[in-house]
């Protein structure tokens, strides 16, 4: 295997991303090691050891006695060209071996538009990609993440989904994966047990029954398998595993930090957002746990950036002490200490000198919406005084440079919203002209625009997508009005936010869809020098299948979803009562004010969330 790969890594961009071997991987002695994972990112390198999830479990896993997990990243089409024609399988980083000789491997499934990665990275270790065809205990290949919340889509390849947060059941399938390899357990029996797990999701346990309109009729389980599955939750995250080291890459990735999770979950309850309302209930960290792990990895990594991770930093009750305490620690390291996630209505001067007391950066607010109304909506609870007031906090503090983000597309929106947009932007450039001590610097308000997507678990996941040629008008009525000067506007493509609702909405007929798609050569549908709506369009057709079913049918409250028989712990009933706030352009207190009764909380111990 390495005289191969030493043979063609000359030829391939970034070889770097295949050959293993960083500061901080783990090895392993084989002969103690009876369980062999395989950690499975299905996207390129650089994206895959970003993900501070997989960073986590990587950690975890290795941590346990006689388990070695390993990474494992598409390769980009030049690698796969090579390896396809000299004849090397899909191997893992750390050992080089080939994936098919592993116990178990994972995927994270973090974005829709990966699912042909998924069935072409088992493809290159040269497995069935249908679970059906693979009638062996091993390898199992299971899934996990946000796409997990709707698994339907990827129902016939994956022999089990976990749904919600990781940690705590995938060390429980261990278990069973090992006492299954003594007891020579067969696969069908091994999922019937894994089923009883709580969080596992066995699709081949489940039959879906149709509507003669196509919709969802009923799902039905079988073998022991419960009727509805419900999340898995880290209940308490001061003493749950968090790694003291990260492995330091040898190339460039997109976020090359260390990183320290604050809390989980989200107090917002914006009406769009799948974290938002998925990842509930709120569980916040102690100061004292954040800035002993905080140190650690910074000793461990040598890293100049520390970045405190959660949906909504600034919505973590101790921040301002716990970024006084960890600036002492960072000015004599001289690493620099990032917040993102900051929202506008709570912005402060104070935060933003602790933010930047070592190295200024850019500032990024996300008002989503260009009007009030609109806003209310979403439910954003954001008002455009919030956003003049922390722009001009900004400003009067020497920055010169602000990214505003926003959704076109979203339910009821309408041209005076997206008038709103470019008055926000014109709006914010004159705050810059009033509050700037230094005017010779000049402005730039960047004004960047994605496509809404409906998504399970969220209030919006009964409304349809805007279609295409309307959504591609409204950008073009964007640009024309955003052309001011010290304004930069960026659009995402419509065409992939199309598919990516297909999938987020889908039900598991489309497993033909995207297995005939990647067999038409179908990769990387997350890029745009790979994507390919053309080609999707023909899938479709050939398969029979209307995507305008999935992606623009506004559903009946009534209907039953393809999801429904997974929880998130966010109620139904409270999903449809935030829908009919929204269409009622009425919005709902965030959690730290008023409990909205989403039902979540009832994960916990005593009900309470950390708000």
């Amino acid at each position: 295997m390495l005289a191969d790969l030493e043979r063609i890594l000359p030829r391939v961009k970034k070889p770097a991303r295949y050959v293993g071997g960083e500061f901080n991987s783990a090895n392993k002695d084989l002969s103690t090691v009876d369980l062999r994972f395989a950690l499975a990112f299905p996207d390129i390198y650089e994206v895959g050891m970003s993900h501070l999830g997989s960073r986590l479990l990587y950690g975890l896993y290795n941590s346990q006695g006689g388990v070695f997990c390993e990474r494992v990243y598409a390769p980009w089409p030049d690698m796969e060209k090579e390896m396809r024609e000299n004849g090397i399988l899909l191997y893992a980083l750390e050992t080089h071996d080939p994936v098919n000789r592993f116990d178990i491997i994972g995927f994270s499934l973090q974005y829709e538009l990966c699912y042909t990665n998924v069935l072409n990275m088992l493809d290159l270790a040269g497995l069935p990609i249908r679970a059906s065809d693979r009638p062996a205990l091993s390898p199992l290949v299971i899934a996990g993440g946000p796409c997990a919340f709707n698994p339907e889509p990827m129902a016939d390849f994956i022999d089990l989904f976990v749904i919600g947060e990781g940690e705590e059941v995938s060390l429980e399938l261990f278990a069973l994966y090992r006492r299954a390899k003594k007891e020579n357990m067969g696969k069908r029996e091994f999922l019937r047990e894994a089923s009883r797990i709580g969080g596992v999701y066995v699709p081949s346990l489940y039959s879906v029954f149709y509507n003669a309109d196509k919709t969802v009729e009923r799902v039905e389980p079988s073998g022991g398998a419960p009727q509805t599955v419900t999340k898995r939750i880290v209940r308490e995250l001061d003493s749950a595993y968090y790694p003291e080291s990260f492995v330091v890459p040898s190339t460039d990735i997109v976020f090359d930090r260390a990183m320290v999770e604050l809390f989980r979950g989200c107090i917002r309850g914006c009406r769009f957002c799948q974290a938002g309302h998925a990842c509930r209930p709120v569980r916040a960290k102690k100061g004292e746990t954040l800035v002993r792990q905080a140190k650690a990895l910074v000793e461990s990594t040598g890293y100049e950036e520390l970045s405190l991770s959660s949906l909504s930093t600034s919505d973590y009750k101790d921040l301002k002490p716990l970024c006084d305490e960890l600036l002492g620690y960072c000015e004599g390291k001289r690493v620099s200490l990032a917040l993102p996630s900051l929202r506008a209505d709570n912005f402060s001067v104070e935060l933003m000198q602790r933010a930047q007391k070592v190295r200024k950066s850019g500032l990024t607010f996300a008002p989503e919406a260009g009007t009030q109304r609109l806003r209310d909506v979403i439910n954003k609870n954001l008002t455009e005084k919030d956003l003049y007031d922390a722009c001009s906090v900004a400003f009067s503090g020497g920055w010169n440079s602000v990214k505003l983000y926003f959704m076109t597309g979203l339910p009821t929106e309408t041209l005076e919203d997206l008038e709103g947009i470019a008055e926000l932007a014109r709006g914010v450039v004159y705050r810059w002209r009033l509050a700037s001590p230094n005017k010779n610097r000049g402005v730039n308000v960047t004004v960047s625009a994605s496509f809404f997507v409906p998504k399970p678990h969220t209030p919006f996941q009964w409304v349809g997508q805007v279609p295409l040629s309307e959504i591609e008008r409204r950008q073009q009525y964007l640009r024309e009005k955003l052309r001011m000067k010290n304004v930069t506007f960026h659009w995402h493509d419509a065409k992939t936010g199309f598919l990516e609702a297909v999938f987020a909405r889908g039900d598991r007929r489309l497993g033909d869809v995207i297995e005939r798609a990647w067999r038409l050569g179908c990769v990387f549908d997350g890029w745009d020098e790979w994507f390919s709506l053309d080609r999707w369009m023909e899938t479709f057709s050939d398969c029979g299948i209307d995507p305008d079913f999935y992606a623009l049918r506004t559903r009946e409250i009534s209907e039953v979803l393809p999801w429904d028989h997974i929880l998130s712990g966010t109620t139904k009933e409270h999903l449809k009562r935030e829908y009919e706030r929204a269409i009622s352009e009425t919005t709902t207190e965030n959690c730290s004010l008023s409990c909205a009764g989403c039902g979540a909380r009832r994960l916990l111990e005593g009900g309470r969330c950390d708000v």
